[in-house]
Protein backbone atom coordinates (compact mmCIF):
# COMPACT_ATOMS: atom_id res chain seq x y z
CA UNK A 1 0.00 0.00 0.00
CA UNK A 2 0.82 3.46 -0.93
CA UNK A 3 2.51 6.01 2.24
CA UNK A 4 0.50 9.01 2.19
CA UNK A 5 1.05 12.41 4.02
CA UNK A 6 -1.91 11.20 6.17
CA UNK A 7 0.02 8.18 7.49
CA UNK A 8 3.26 10.39 7.98
CA UNK A 9 1.27 12.86 9.96
CA UNK A 10 -0.58 9.90 11.75
CA UNK A 11 2.79 8.60 13.22
CA UNK A 12 4.47 11.85 14.15
CA UNK A 13 1.37 13.09 15.76
CA UNK A 14 0.87 16.38 13.66
CA UNK A 15 -1.60 17.67 11.35
CA UNK A 16 -1.10 16.88 7.45
CA UNK A 17 -0.33 20.43 6.49
CA UNK A 18 2.94 20.72 8.81
CA UNK A 19 3.87 17.14 6.95
CA UNK A 20 3.49 18.85 3.47
CA UNK A 21 5.19 21.89 4.62
CA UNK A 22 8.28 19.81 5.54
CA UNK A 23 8.04 18.33 2.31
CA UNK A 24 7.65 21.36 0.03
CA UNK A 25 9.96 23.42 1.95
CA UNK A 26 7.31 25.99 2.11
CA UNK A 27 7.12 27.46 5.89
CA UNK A 28 9.10 27.43 8.91
CA UNK A 29 9.00 24.15 11.53
CA UNK A 30 10.47 24.13 14.48
CA UNK A 31 13.56 21.68 13.95
CA UNK A 32 12.76 18.92 16.44
CA UNK A 33 9.29 18.52 14.75
CA UNK A 34 11.06 18.63 10.92
CA UNK A 35 13.45 15.91 12.29
CA UNK A 36 11.03 13.78 13.59
CA UNK A 37 9.06 13.55 10.16
CA UNK A 38 12.03 13.10 8.21
CA UNK A 39 12.74 10.12 9.91
CA UNK A 40 9.00 8.62 10.04
CA UNK A 41 9.16 9.48 6.41
CA UNK A 42 12.63 7.24 5.94
CA UNK A 43 11.01 4.31 8.08
CA UNK A 44 7.43 4.10 6.27
CA UNK A 45 9.96 4.30 3.02
CA UNK A 46 7.41 7.46 1.81
CA UNK A 47 8.43 9.51 -1.12
CA UNK A 48 6.57 12.63 -2.43
CA UNK A 49 4.74 12.35 -5.48
CA UNK A 50 6.77 15.40 -7.41
CA UNK A 51 3.70 15.11 -10.47
CA UNK A 52 1.54 16.06 -7.94
CA UNK A 53 4.03 18.68 -6.03
CA UNK A 54 4.53 20.25 -9.34
CA UNK A 55 0.23 20.52 -9.84
CA UNK A 56 -0.34 22.34 -6.50
CA UNK A 57 2.76 24.59 -6.41
CA UNK A 58 3.32 25.14 -10.04
CA UNK A 59 7.11 24.42 -8.98
CA UNK A 60 8.97 21.58 -11.31
CA UNK A 61 11.67 21.57 -8.57
CA UNK A 62 13.98 21.37 -12.10
CA UNK A 63 16.33 23.61 -13.15
CA UNK A 64 17.62 23.47 -16.31
CA UNK A 65 21.19 23.52 -17.74
CA UNK A 66 21.74 24.39 -21.53
CA UNK A 67 24.22 22.67 -23.32
CA UNK A 68 25.39 22.36 -26.79
CA UNK A 69 25.07 18.53 -28.16
CA UNK A 70 27.09 18.72 -30.95
CA UNK A 71 30.27 19.80 -29.18
CA UNK A 72 31.48 16.69 -28.20
CA UNK A 73 34.68 18.65 -26.59
CA UNK A 74 32.38 19.68 -24.05
CA UNK A 75 31.77 16.60 -22.24
CA UNK A 76 35.28 16.00 -21.83
CA UNK A 77 35.80 19.45 -20.85
CA UNK A 78 37.12 19.32 -17.39
CA UNK A 79 35.98 22.84 -16.62
CA UNK A 80 32.50 21.91 -17.75
CA UNK A 81 32.38 19.08 -15.87
CA UNK A 82 33.22 20.79 -12.89
CA UNK A 83 31.29 23.45 -13.45
CA UNK A 84 28.36 20.70 -13.79
CA UNK A 85 29.04 19.19 -10.64
CA UNK A 86 28.51 22.33 -8.43
CA UNK A 87 25.10 23.33 -9.99
CA UNK A 88 23.89 19.87 -9.75
CA UNK A 89 24.86 20.23 -5.73
CA UNK A 90 23.49 23.51 -5.43
CA UNK A 91 20.31 22.21 -6.87
CA UNK A 92 19.86 19.16 -4.62
CA UNK A 93 20.44 20.96 -1.67
CA UNK A 94 17.59 23.16 -2.75
CA UNK A 95 15.71 20.16 -3.61
CA UNK A 96 16.03 20.32 -7.07
CA UNK A 97 16.86 18.21 -9.66
CA UNK A 98 19.36 19.33 -12.79
CA UNK A 99 18.44 18.56 -16.15
CA UNK A 100 20.99 19.46 -18.92
CA UNK A 101 19.10 20.38 -22.26
CA UNK A 102 20.01 20.87 -25.77
CA UNK A 103 19.04 20.55 -29.70
CA UNK A 104 21.80 20.14 -31.99
CA UNK A 105 19.67 19.85 -34.92
CA UNK A 106 17.21 22.52 -34.27
CA UNK A 107 19.10 25.17 -32.41
CA UNK A 108 19.52 26.19 -29.09
CA UNK A 109 16.52 28.75 -29.20
CA UNK A 110 14.30 25.84 -30.01
CA UNK A 111 15.67 23.69 -26.59
CA UNK A 112 14.85 26.27 -24.46
CA UNK A 113 11.70 27.28 -26.07
CA UNK A 114 10.97 23.99 -25.14
CA UNK A 115 11.65 23.74 -21.74
CA UNK A 116 10.32 27.34 -21.01
CA UNK A 117 6.67 27.12 -22.90
CA UNK A 118 6.13 23.21 -21.87
CA UNK A 119 6.90 24.39 -18.00
CA UNK A 120 9.65 21.71 -17.84
CA UNK A 121 11.90 23.60 -15.52
CA UNK A 122 11.82 26.69 -13.07
CA UNK A 123 14.73 28.42 -14.65
CA UNK A 124 17.95 28.06 -17.02
CA UNK A 125 21.55 28.72 -16.94
CA UNK A 126 23.07 29.37 -20.28
CA UNK A 127 26.75 29.09 -21.31
CA UNK A 128 27.70 32.86 -22.66
CA UNK A 129 29.47 30.26 -25.75
CA UNK A 130 25.47 29.50 -26.80
CA UNK A 131 23.90 32.73 -26.08
CA UNK A 132 22.72 34.89 -28.73
CA UNK A 133 20.22 37.57 -29.35
CA UNK A 134 17.23 35.09 -30.19
CA UNK A 135 17.71 32.93 -27.11
CA UNK A 136 17.90 36.11 -24.69
CA UNK A 137 14.76 37.96 -26.57
CA UNK A 138 12.63 34.80 -25.81
CA UNK A 139 13.62 34.68 -22.10
CA UNK A 140 13.01 38.32 -22.04
CA UNK A 141 9.88 38.15 -23.62
CA UNK A 142 8.59 35.30 -21.27
CA UNK A 143 9.84 36.91 -18.44
CA UNK A 144 11.55 33.71 -17.50
CA UNK A 145 14.39 33.20 -14.79
CA UNK A 146 17.80 32.56 -16.05
CA UNK A 147 21.50 33.31 -15.14
CA UNK A 148 24.54 33.47 -18.21
CA UNK A 149 27.61 31.41 -16.88
CA UNK A 150 30.33 34.39 -18.23
CA UNK A 151 30.22 37.68 -19.16
CA UNK A 152 28.31 38.50 -22.76
CA UNK A 153 29.65 40.79 -25.41
CA UNK A 154 27.12 43.47 -24.25
CA UNK A 155 25.37 44.79 -21.59
CA UNK A 156 21.07 44.01 -21.50
CA UNK A 157 18.73 44.62 -19.06
CA UNK A 158 17.52 41.42 -17.59
CA UNK A 159 20.43 39.68 -18.37
CA UNK A 160 21.86 38.62 -15.22
CA UNK A 161 25.56 36.64 -15.84
CA UNK A 162 28.69 35.67 -13.07
CA UNK A 163 31.75 35.05 -13.99
CA UNK A 164 35.58 34.91 -13.04
CA UNK A 165 37.16 38.39 -13.06
CA UNK A 166 39.57 37.81 -15.88
CA UNK A 167 40.62 40.94 -16.11
CA UNK A 168 42.26 41.07 -12.29
CA UNK A 169 43.46 37.72 -12.91
CA UNK A 170 45.73 39.34 -15.59
CA UNK A 171 47.09 41.80 -14.03
CA UNK A 172 47.74 39.34 -10.67
CA UNK A 173 50.01 37.36 -13.37
CA UNK A 174 52.23 40.45 -14.37
CA UNK A 175 52.30 41.38 -10.98
CA UNK A 176 53.85 38.42 -9.68
CA UNK A 177 56.31 37.75 -12.58
CA UNK A 178 57.67 41.63 -12.10
CA UNK A 179 57.71 40.58 -8.20
CA UNK A 180 59.95 37.77 -9.21
CA UNK A 181 62.60 39.71 -11.48
CA UNK A 182 61.09 39.05 -15.22
CA UNK A 183 60.83 42.23 -17.30
CA UNK A 184 59.52 41.12 -20.49
CA UNK A 185 56.11 39.00 -20.32
CA UNK A 186 54.27 38.10 -23.35
CA UNK A 187 50.33 37.42 -23.18
CA UNK A 188 49.18 34.27 -25.07
CA UNK A 189 45.95 33.96 -26.16
CA UNK A 190 43.61 31.08 -28.18
CA UNK A 191 41.28 33.79 -29.37
CA UNK A 192 41.25 37.84 -29.20
CA UNK A 193 37.24 37.85 -30.06
CA UNK A 194 36.43 36.05 -26.52
CA UNK A 195 34.88 38.62 -23.99
CA UNK A 196 37.11 36.79 -21.65
CA UNK A 197 40.66 36.89 -23.73
CA UNK A 198 39.67 40.45 -24.05
CA UNK A 199 39.30 41.06 -20.51
CA UNK A 200 42.72 39.34 -19.94
CA UNK A 201 44.77 41.71 -22.41
CA UNK A 202 43.04 44.57 -20.86
CA UNK A 203 44.17 43.65 -17.64
CA UNK A 204 47.53 42.70 -19.01
CA UNK A 205 47.66 46.05 -20.78
CA UNK A 206 46.60 48.23 -17.31
CA UNK A 207 49.39 46.40 -15.07
CA UNK A 208 52.14 47.40 -17.42
CA UNK A 209 50.57 50.75 -17.59
CA UNK A 210 50.51 51.25 -14.06
CA UNK A 211 54.16 49.30 -13.71
CA UNK A 212 55.70 51.42 -16.18
CA UNK A 213 56.37 48.66 -18.27
CA UNK A 214 56.40 49.57 -21.89
CA UNK A 215 53.23 48.04 -23.77
CA UNK A 216 53.10 47.07 -27.34
CA UNK A 217 50.67 45.03 -29.24
CA UNK A 218 53.42 42.26 -30.18
CA UNK A 219 53.30 41.38 -26.43
CA UNK A 220 50.12 39.76 -27.14
CA UNK A 221 49.83 36.70 -29.40
CA UNK A 222 47.37 34.62 -30.34
CA UNK A 223 48.63 30.79 -30.20
CA UNK A 224 45.81 28.79 -31.29
CA UNK A 225 44.60 25.59 -29.79
CA UNK A 226 47.12 22.82 -31.91
CA UNK A 227 50.31 22.00 -30.72
CA UNK A 228 52.18 22.74 -33.55
CA UNK A 229 50.62 26.61 -34.05
CA UNK A 230 51.80 26.98 -30.12
CA UNK A 231 55.08 25.29 -31.22
CA UNK A 232 55.69 27.82 -34.22
CA UNK A 233 54.64 30.81 -31.69
CA UNK A 234 57.70 30.34 -29.01
CA UNK A 235 60.37 29.74 -31.10
CA UNK A 236 59.28 32.69 -33.00
CA UNK A 237 59.55 34.30 -29.63
CA UNK A 238 63.16 32.97 -28.65
CA UNK A 239 64.45 33.97 -32.49
CA UNK A 240 63.23 37.27 -32.72
CA UNK A 241 64.82 39.95 -30.66
CA UNK A 242 61.89 41.26 -28.25
CA UNK A 243 63.86 39.62 -25.17
CA UNK A 244 60.81 38.18 -23.96
CA UNK A 245 61.53 36.25 -20.77
CA UNK A 246 57.98 35.27 -19.96
CA UNK A 247 55.00 33.51 -20.89
CA UNK A 248 51.43 33.94 -19.50
CA UNK A 249 49.28 30.80 -21.16
CA UNK A 250 45.10 30.75 -20.80
CA UNK A 251 45.14 27.36 -19.58
CA UNK A 252 47.14 24.03 -19.00
CA UNK A 253 46.56 22.55 -22.11
CA UNK A 254 48.62 26.04 -24.20
CA UNK A 255 50.87 25.69 -20.94
CA UNK A 256 51.80 22.23 -21.67
CA UNK A 257 52.42 22.67 -25.39
CA UNK A 258 54.69 25.85 -24.07
CA UNK A 259 56.71 23.83 -21.64
CA UNK A 260 57.59 21.12 -24.36
CA UNK A 261 58.51 23.39 -26.80
CA UNK A 262 60.58 24.98 -24.49
CA UNK A 263 62.53 21.96 -23.38
CA UNK A 264 63.29 20.84 -27.26
CA UNK A 265 64.80 24.21 -27.83
CA UNK A 266 66.52 23.43 -24.37
CA UNK A 267 65.56 26.61 -22.42
CA UNK A 268 65.34 26.29 -18.56
CA UNK A 269 61.71 27.11 -16.78
CA UNK A 270 61.91 28.94 -14.71
CA UNK A 271 65.52 30.56 -15.41
CA UNK A 272 65.66 31.36 -19.29
CA UNK A 273 61.99 31.47 -19.24
CA UNK A 274 58.93 32.17 -16.81
CA UNK A 275 55.27 30.34 -17.26
CA UNK A 276 52.24 30.97 -15.60
CA UNK A 277 48.71 29.79 -16.81
CA UNK A 278 44.86 30.70 -16.15
CA UNK A 279 43.54 27.55 -14.55
CA UNK A 280 44.89 25.22 -11.74
CA UNK A 281 42.74 22.72 -12.99
CA UNK A 282 43.79 19.65 -14.05
CA UNK A 283 47.09 19.73 -14.38
CA UNK A 284 49.24 22.13 -13.28
CA UNK A 285 50.51 21.06 -10.58
CA UNK A 286 51.68 18.21 -12.27
CA UNK A 287 53.58 19.24 -14.88
CA UNK A 288 57.10 19.28 -15.12
CA UNK A 289 57.60 21.57 -13.24
CA UNK A 290 54.41 22.73 -11.65
CA UNK A 291 53.00 25.49 -12.43
CA UNK A 292 52.64 28.76 -11.37
CA UNK A 293 48.79 29.56 -11.99
CA UNK A 294 45.87 32.29 -11.55
CA UNK A 295 43.56 30.07 -9.90
CA UNK A 296 40.13 30.00 -12.05
CA UNK A 297 37.75 28.58 -9.64
CA UNK A 298 35.15 26.76 -12.11
CA UNK A 299 33.65 24.66 -9.80
CA UNK A 300 32.63 28.34 -7.33
CA UNK A 301 32.05 29.49 -10.92
CA UNK A 302 29.18 26.84 -11.06
CA UNK A 303 27.87 27.18 -8.06
CA UNK A 304 27.68 30.81 -8.14
CA UNK A 305 25.52 30.78 -11.40
CA UNK A 306 23.42 28.06 -9.88
CA UNK A 307 22.52 30.36 -6.13
CA UNK A 308 22.32 33.38 -8.98
CA UNK A 309 19.41 31.07 -10.65
CA UNK A 310 17.65 30.21 -7.35
CA UNK A 311 17.58 33.98 -6.53
CA UNK A 312 16.48 34.79 -9.70
CA UNK A 313 13.62 32.21 -9.30
CA UNK A 314 12.45 33.44 -6.10
CA UNK A 315 12.36 37.10 -6.99
CA UNK A 316 10.94 36.69 -10.55
CA UNK A 317 11.80 38.62 -12.49
CA UNK A 318 13.57 40.77 -9.97
CA UNK A 319 16.70 43.20 -9.79
CA UNK A 320 19.94 42.41 -8.89
CA UNK A 321 23.82 42.95 -9.73
CA UNK A 322 25.80 40.85 -11.83
CA UNK A 323 28.98 39.01 -10.23
CA UNK A 324 32.39 38.65 -10.93
CA UNK A 325 34.22 36.10 -8.77
CA UNK A 326 37.68 36.82 -7.67
CA UNK A 327 41.15 34.77 -9.17
CA UNK A 328 44.19 33.77 -6.72
CA UNK A 329 48.09 33.27 -7.98
CA UNK A 330 49.27 29.97 -6.69
CA UNK A 331 52.88 29.75 -6.63
CA UNK A 332 55.00 27.00 -7.94
CA UNK A 333 58.27 26.29 -9.58
CA UNK A 334 57.60 27.28 -13.12
CA UNK A 335 58.18 30.89 -11.80
CA UNK A 336 61.52 32.42 -9.89
CA UNK A 337 60.79 32.08 -5.83
CA UNK A 338 56.88 31.04 -6.99
CA UNK A 339 56.71 27.87 -4.78
CA UNK A 340 54.90 28.21 -1.70
CA UNK A 341 53.07 32.06 -2.84
CA UNK A 342 49.53 32.08 -2.54
CA UNK A 343 47.87 35.35 -3.11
Amino acid sequence: MTVTIKDIARKVGVNPSTVSRVVNGTASISEETRKKILAAMEELDYHPNSLARSLVNGSTSTIGLIIDAGNSDAFSNAFFIRSVSAIETVAQQRGFHLLLAGDTDRGMAYAVKNLVQEHKVDGVILPVSIVTEELLALLLKQQFPFVVMGEPAQEEKGVYWVDMDNEHGSRQAVEHLMRAGYRHPVLLVENRGTVFEKKRIEGFRREKKDLGIAWSQDDVIECGTKPEEIGVVVRRLLQNEMDVDSLICPNNIVAYHVLTELKRQKKSVPYDIGVVTFDNYPLAEYMDPPLTVVDVDTYQLGEAAANALFDRIKERPGEGGNRLLPTRIIGRASTIGGEGEIV
